[in-house]
């Protein structure tokens, strides 16, 4: 093995879990829907992931625009006087400034070969978290960069054809089950599920490895 692809978000640092219900739940104190919380975040999740998965190529549209336009239609539909582009702005902070994994900068320190950063997040954010942590990598490879996001495969393909690699000189590592483990291997790369949360993994997909921990991950290597 010459090189790890490395998932970046809910991997090295956190994602935005602990902001999401206090936005699902101002939403809700303004519609004259009757909804619950819960109901407010998977409509959420539902317009974003269709925006998300239309968008590529020419019509690629940054992860920033898109979280707005699907709050932005989630606040429609629970007819809501919320304003999107108010309600998200602790969110899109913490993507610039989150907190990040115990085990990663060990993880990172440890590594023997080149790491590659693959994140499905907008350029200048993912530099501007990397250079609070002081986290270094080899090389970054982001959804803005290629105009497509994991689980597609030209993320993976602009990282193997930039950094002269083969599918069989790489492994990625990340956190999510469809973006990180069906995206590599669509690819043609293994994968290794970082199940940091102690999730149950559906029949249909097989990741090549699974670890709780980057730990984990370096017996493995």
């Amino acid at each position: 093995m010459k090189a790890i692809f490395l998932d970046f978000y809910g991997t090295i640092v956190h994602e935005d879990d602990d902001i999401l219900p206090v936005i699902y739940e101002q939403v809700q104190s303004t519609a004259r829907v009757e909804c619950t919380a819960d109901e407010i975040g998977d409509y959420w999740w539902k317009a974003f992931s269709e925006m998300f998965y239309a968008s590529h190529g020419s019509q690629f549209t940054t992860q920033r625009v898109l979280n707005v336009q699907s709050l932005a239609e989630t606040i429609r539909h629970f007819q809501s006087d919320a304003v999107a582009a108010l309600l998200n702005q602790e969110q899109l902070a913490h993507w610039r400034n989150p907190g990040i994994f115990e085990d990663s900068i060990p993880f990172l320190q440890s590594v023997e070969i080149p790491v590659y950063i693959l994140s499905n997040i907008d350029t200048d954010d993912v530099r501007a978290a990397m250079k609070k942590h002081g986290i270094k990598a080899a090389g970054v490879v982001t959804s803005e960069d290629v105009r497509s996001y994991k689980p597609r495969t030209e993320m993976f393909n602009e990282a193997l054809a930039k950094y002269d690699l083969s599918r069989n000189d790489v492994i990625h590592i990340g956190d999510s089950l469809t973006s990180d483990v069906q995206g590599a291997q669509n690819a043609g790369i293994q994968a290794v599920w970082l199940n940091r949360k102690g999730k149950s993994k559906p029949g249909h997909i097989h990741p090549e490895y699974v670890c709780r921990d980057l730990i984990e991950v370096l017996n493995i290597l």
